[in-house]
C-alpha cells in the first residue's frame, strides 16, 4: 500500500512538469507568431505613412530594362479578385503607375492588356520575357523568345491602357481582376528596347492590413504571455523549486529503514556565497573517469532532440526576460517564477553543453527535466537576489556587457570577416570559437589515449564559467558584473575547502554610479 501511495504521489509532479513544458512550447510558438505579425504590421504602417509620394504612390527604385529584341514583356501579372461580391476588394487595390524614361530620341510605348491577347500578339516575335520585377535595384532576369519583327503596337486595339512618346512617359492603370501583361516597346516596333522604369501603386488597403496585423500580433502576444506564465508557474510548482527544496532538505527516512546508498558521483557540499564575495552563479562539472573514445563522434546526432527543445526554451526565456525587465524597472525585484524558469533553462543548457561540444565532460545522456538532477555530473544554480537596481537594468544588458560580448564571441563562435568591394561583413559562426577548438583537441586525445587532458578540462570549465556568468548578467538575473578572470577547474573556487573568496569586478561603484541609477 505504501508503495502504491508513494508512486501515486510522484505522478502529479511529472504531470505538472510535462504540462508546464507543453505550455511553454505553445507560448514560444505564440510569441514567434506575435513577433512576426507585429513586425509585419509595423513595416506596413511605416510604409503607408512615410513612403508615399505627393500623389499617394508607393514607388519602387528605378530599374534599367534593356533588350536587343523587339519588346520586353511581363506576362504574369495576376489579380485574383474576381469572386462574386468582391467589388469592394477590387476598389481597395487602387491604381498602378508605370514610369519609363528613354534618354534617346526614340519614342517608346507602354501598354497593359489581357495576357492572352499579348501572347497572341507576340507569338512568333523576338522578345524578352521579364521573369520578375524586383522592388530593389539590380539586374533583371529575362527569358529570350526567338522570332521575327511584330507589327507596330499602336495599331492594336486590345490595350486597356497605353501611352507613347519621347522622353519620360507615365502610364496609370486602375487595377482590375484578371491575368494581365505589361509590354515595353519602341513605338515603331524597331529592335533595341531600353528604358529606366519604376513601378508605383496607391495600395489603399495597406493601412487596414497593417492595423489588422498589429491587432492580431497583440492578441497573439497576450496569449503567449498567458501560456508562458502558466507554464513557468507549473514548472516551478512541480519541477525545479520542488526538486531544489527536496535536495536541500530531504524528507527523513522512516524509522527502521536502511540508510540510502551513497551517490555514484558524490557532490561537494554546497557552500553559500557570502554577500559581496565570489559569484552568485554556481556552475560545476565532474569529468568521467573513463570517457568513451568514439561516442563524441555521434553526440551531434544524439543532441538534436535537446537542441530543438532548447531553441524553444531560450525564445521563452528572452520573452520572459523582457517582462522581468519592466518588473525590475518598476519594483526592483525579479519575479520569482520567471527567475526560476530562466535558471532552469540555463541549467538544462549547461547539462547539454557538458555532454556535448562545450565540454565533452561526460557520456551520460542529459535528462529532459527542469529538476536539479543532483546525481548528474553537471550542475548549475544561481542565488536569487532580494533586490536589483532599477536604473542599472536599463544599461547593463547592452552597454556594460559590450566588452563581454566581444570576448564571448571569441570563446563560443569564431568571427569571420569577409570583404566584398566597399562592404565588410562580420559573421559569427556558433561552435567555432576557442572552447570548441580546445574540446576538439581533447576529443582527439581521448581517441588515442582514452584520457581527457586534465589541463584542457580545467581551462574549458573556466571558459564556460565565463560565458554563463555573462548569460546570468544579460538575462538580468544578477547585478554583479562578470569578473574578467578564469576560475578554472570543475568546482567553483568558493566551494573548494580553504579557498578565498575573490572580490568581484564592479565597473560601477555601488556608492556612486550604480546607486545613482536606482529609482
Amino acid at each position: 500500500m505504501s508503495d502504491q501511495t508513494s508512486g501515486a504521489g510522484s505522478h502529479p509532479s511529472r504531470g505538472t512538469s510535462g504540462g508546464g513544458i507543453a505550455l511553454v512550447i505553445l507560448g514560444v510558438i505564440s510569441a514567434l507568431i506575435a513577433f512576426g505579425l507585429l513586425a509585419g504590421g509595423s513595416v506596413l504602417m511605416w510604409a503607408d505613412r512615410t513612403q508615399r509620394d505627393a500623389a499617394g504612390y508607393l514607388t519602387s527604385p528605378t530599374t534599367r530594362l534593356e533588350s536587343a529584341t523587339y519588346a520586353i514583356a511581363a506576362t504574369d501579372l495576376n489579380v485574383a479578385v474576381d469572386a462574386p461580391g468582391w467589388h469592394v476588394a477590387t476598389d481597395a487595390l487602387g491604381s498602378v503607375r508605370i514610369v519609363a524614361t528613354d534618354r534617346s530620341s526614340t519614342a517608346i510605348f507602354i501598354g497593359i492588356a489581357p495576357a492572352a491577347d499579348v501572347q497572341t500578339y507576340l507569338n512568333g516575335t523576338a522578345y524578352d520575357q521579364l521573369r520578375g520585377y524586383s522592388m530593389f535595384p539590380g539586374t533583371p532576369a529575362y527569358t529570350r523568345h526567338i522570332g521575327g519583327a511584330p507589327t507596330a503596337p499602336g495599331e492594336q486595339h486590345f490595350w486597356r491602357a497605353n501611352i507613347a512618346g519621347v522622353g519620360t512617359q507615365s502610364l496609370t492603370w486602375k487595377v482590375e481582376s484578371g491575368r494581365w501583361a505589361l509590354v515595353l516597346m519602341n513605338l515603331d516596333a524597331s529592335s533595341g528596347v531600353r528604358a529606366a522604369v519604376s513601378v508605383g501603386a496607391t495600395a489603399p488597403f495597406l493601412f487596414a492590413l497593417g492595423l489588422g496585423l498589429l491587432i492580431g500580433g497583440g492578441i497573439a502576444l497576450l496569449v503567449a504571455c498567458l501560456l508562458l506564465f502558466g507554464g513557468t508557474g507549473m514548472l516551478r510548482r512541480g519541477g525545479g523549486s520542488q526538486s531544489r527544496e527536496s535536495s536541500v532538505n530531504p524528507s527523513p527516512a522512516p524509522a527502521g529503514a536502511p540508510p540510502p546508498p551513497p551517490p555514484a558521483f558524490p557532490l561537494p557540499p554546497p557552500v553559500p556565497v557570502p554577500s559581496g564575495t565570489g559569484h552568485a552563479l554556481r556552475i560545476e562539472g565532474r569529468l568521467d573517469a573513463s570517457p568513451s573514445r568514439w561516442l563524441w563522434l555521434v553526440k551531434w546526432f544524439l543532441l538534436i532532440p535537446h537542441l530543438i527543445v532548447l531553441v524553444c526554451l531560450y525564445v521563452a526565456a528572452i520573452v520572459l526576460t523582457v517582462v522581468a525587465f519592466f518588473a525590475i524597472l518598476f519594483t526592483g525585484r525579479y519575479p520569482r517564477s520567471i527567475f526560476d524558469f530562466n535558471v532552469a533553462v540555463l541549467r538544462w543548457s549547461w547539462r547539454v553543453g557538458f555532454f556535448g561540444y562545450s565540454a565533452l565532460g561526460t557520456d551520460r545522456y542529459p535528462p529532459f527535466t527542469f529538476d536539479v538532477a543532483g546525481d548528474y555530473p553537471a550542475t548549475l544554480d544561481v542565488k536569487y537576489p532580494e533586490h536589483l537596481s532599477r536604473g542599472l537594468v536599463l544599461i547593463k544588458w547592452w552597454l556594460l556587457a559590450i566588452p563581454h560580448y566581444l570576448i564571448v564571441a571569441l570563446l563560443v563562435g569564431g568571427t569571420t570577416v569577409a570583404v566584398h568591394g566597399a562592404y565588410v561583413t562580420a559573421v559569427s559562426v556558433p561552435y567555432s570559437g576557442l572552447i570548441t577548438l580546445l574540446v576538439l583537441v581533447a576529443a582527439v586525445a581521448m581517441l588515442f589515449t582514452k584520457r581527457y587532458p586534465a589541463g584542457i578540462f580545467d581551462l574549458v570549465m573556466g571558459l564556460n564559467r565565463w560565458v554563463y556568468r555573462v548569460l546570468v548578467y544579460v538575462l538580468l538575473l544578477r547585478d554583479e558584473y562578470p569578473p574578467f578572470r578564469l576560475d578554472m577547474g570543475g568546482q567553483e573556487p568558493s566551494s573548494m575547502p580553504g579557498a578565498p573568496h575573490p572580490a568581484p569586478f564592479q565597473p560601477l561603484g555601488r556608492s556612486s554610479a550604480a546607486s545613482g541609477l536606482n529609482g
